[in-house]
């Protein structure tokens, strides 16, 4: 069965960094889009960023939401069945729950993972 596992959440401070990883296991991997949601407390879950399947033109696609274009990078490695979210230059208002999501026919999530950014 499909399974996504993140890591990587944690709590840093105003400005720094964080890399969140999400295992994937269940399905052929390279073959889907994946994609990153955050859900703050008191809001809806929103689609931070995704990255497509296969490489176009000598790269896979890539989109963010305005909220953390040129500061969050999404990649894949098909290799380890793994998504990644690298989060530079992280604000207060970055705090959320993240959660990793494909679609097979219907839509799969991880457990989610905190990340606090807090001074």
């Amino acid at each position: 069965q499909v399974q996504l596992v993140e890591s990587g959440g944690g709590l840093v401070h105003p400005g720094g960094s964080l890399r969140l990883s999400c295992a994937a296991s269940g399905f052929s991997f390279s073959n889907y889009a994946m994609k990153w949601y955050r859900q703050a407390p008191g809001k809806e879950r929103e689609w931070v960023a995704g990255i497509g399947d296969v490489a176009r033109a000598g790269d896979v696609a890539r989109t963010y939401a305005d909220s953390v274009k040129g500061r969050f990078t999404i990649s894949r490695d098909n290799a380890k069945n793994t998504l990644y979210l690298q989060m530079n230059s992280l604000k207060p208002e970055d705090t959320a729950v993240y959660y990793c999501n494909t679609y097979i026919y219907k839509n799969y999530w991880g457990q989610g993972i905190q990340v606090t950014v807090s001074s």
